[in-house]
Order: structure tokens, then sequence, then C-alpha cells
């Protein structure tokens, strides 16, 4: 029932498309533990590639709004950029770093790629 925002139809999509993979492990308990979080629904985060000394992240709008995100991670990151398909910073695509983490402004199905260099 309702809009396909609602459902969650992306959410599930991912989970057939992408099944979790359990492992075995030690029965230590283990903290919960993720590298990035997105703060809206509408903005999904694709992928996430390891380069010498950087992380490049590439997320988009997937509901056909105009939303504003936050980009959060636990990594030690001390500069933020958007940057080009091709993974190159754009001219100008300097974000700044907040206490939230890093401001993203979406328009309908845009796709972001985000330079993220870490200290080291």
């Amino acid at each position: 029932a309702g809009s396909f925002q609602d459902a969650g139809v992306i959410q599930h999509a991912y989970n057939l498309n992408f099944p979790l993979h359990a492992l075995p492990a030690s029965s230590a308990q283990c903290p919960a533990w993720s590298a990035f979080s997105v703060s809206s629904p509408a903005v999904v985060l694709e992928t996430a590639e390891d380069r010498p000394e950087a992380v490049v992240v590439r997320l988009y709008e997937a509901h056909g709004s105009t939303v504003d995100a936050w980009l959060q991670t636990c990594l030690p990151v001390k500069e933020a950029m958007l940057c080009d398909l091709l993974e190159r910073p754009a001219a100008r695509g300097r974000l700044p770093l907040e206490q939230r983490g890093v401001r993203l402004s979406f328009t309908p199905f845009r796709v972001l790629s985000v330079l993220l260099v870490l200290r080291q």
C-alpha cells in the first residue's frame, strides 16, 4: 500500500540482489559498526571505493525528490570534495566538514561522487 517510497522498494531490492552473508565468528560480543550513514532514506549510498589515502563514495537520489542529506562517517576525514564520475576533483567542489558530517544537496535522481581524503 502507498508509494514505492513508503513501501521501501529500493531497500528491499538491494536486500534481494545483495544478500547479507553470514560468516562464522567467535562467540565474543562485537558492537554494531558501520563506516557510513546517510540521513535521508531518499539517498542511496551505492558504493565506496578505496584509493591510496582516500575513499570515493558514490550516492544517488532515488525517490525523485529534491533533498539535502548528511553523509556521516567514522573514518578520519581531513578533506571532502565533489568529484566527477572519473573520480577527478571538481573545480570549486570542496565540501565543508561539519559536526554532522558532509552536507550534500540532491535534485531528482542526481548522482554525486564524493572524494574523502583521509588523515594519516
